[in-house]
């Protein structure tokens, strides 16, 4: 693990000592509501078995009142916003697609690791590694979308690569959720191989993200 990987880990750890409470992840950021989706670029995590079995051992330990735990098929980390479906034609879709899929046809696989768990105040997170790949498939897909709008949406900094296993669903206290993630700290990360960036339409129901798939992006240099 690089040293800035393990610092953020650490300070974050810290800080969550002295947190009392959790935020509920479940408001509504501006420009959303029930029967709107969002455009954007993921990484998700299907036929990922070292994964699943990791979650799912660590989500069993996790059920705990306010903790809403993430679908096997819902994990993913996101990447990178383009807009909502109805503020995207389908000309600049198409176009910003195809620039992705040229540039990033030119990035190798992403060999990453997941692990350990990695806490906020909105839920229960797994620290991915090493950033700086995950980082350059980030600035490549900004890249492309650049080259077709002339701002690109979403700020270039305070990215963080990360993929959550459980949202907090209230406002509850902290402590007995901090004495499991105790005993979890150090289990084995899971290995995963990505070989391709995900455009979704993301939408929200029932205290889940569920998405369709509109395009894929693979990386094959």
């Amino acid at each position: 693990m690089s040293s800035r990987e393990l610092a953020n880990l650490h300070e974050r750890w810290i800080a969550y000592q002295d947190l009392p409470e959790l935020t509920n992840h479940w408001y509504w950021r501006p420009g959303w509501r029930a029967d709107r989706q969002f455009y954007t670029w993921h990484l998700t995590f299907e036929h990922q078995p070292e994964l699943h079995r990791l979650v799912t051992e660590l989500q069993r330990r996790l059920a705990l009142p306010g903790l809403d735990l993430v679908p096997l098929d819902g994990l993913h980390l996101t990447m990178q916003g383009l807009g909502f479906t109805d503020e995207v034609t389908d000309h600049d879709l198409q176009t910003i697609v195809a620039e992705v899929q040229r540039l990033c046809a030119g990035l190798p696989p992403l060999e990453l690791s997941l692990g350990p768990v990695d806490p906020d105040d909105e839920g229960v997170g797994l620290l991915v590694r090493p950033w700086d790949r995950v980082e350059q498939l980030r600035a490549t897909i900004r890249d492309a979308i650049g080259a077709v709008w002339q701002t690109v949406p979403e700020a270039a900094e305070g990215f963080r690569p990360h993929v959550t296993i459980a949202y907090s669903g209230s406002q509850i206290p902290t402590g007995p959720i901090r004495e499991r993630l105790n005993a979890l700290r150090h289990q084995p990360p899971a290995r995963v191989t990505i070989r391709q960036a995900t455009l979704i339409a993301l939408r929200r129901e029932h205290r889940t993200y569920q998405w369709t798939t509109v395009a894929v992006a693979f990386l094959t240099g």
